[in-house]
């Protein structure tokens, strides 16, 4: 990914433009990203991944194993009284 600063972003928008058409562009100011550019076809990808489901007979391999290897957050200890009997 290409980094490059806000002040640089603002001068040569039309290259920035033409870049983030074959990789993604971070923004930065002050040393922080403060944003990410991509391009439309990816935004596009990365939406339809957002809305994709899956019955849980065909979750994908990798999907179920991250699953079975999940362990639950520290703060999920507080709603054990609610399972405890």
């Amino acid at each position: 990914m290409r980094v490059l600063s806000s002040t640089e972003v603002a001068k040569r928008f039309g290259a920035v433009a033409q870049l983030v058409q074959t990789e993604p562009v971070s923004v930065q100011s002050h040393g922080r990203t403060q944003m990410v550019m991509i391009s439309p076809a990816e935004y596009d990808r990365l939406k339809r991944l957002d809305r994709q489901a899956y019955s849980t007979a065909n979750l994908p391999a990798a999907l179920r194993e991250a699953i079975a290897n999940a362990e639950p957050s520290a703060q999920s200890a507080a709603f054990n009284d609610e399972v405890d009997g």
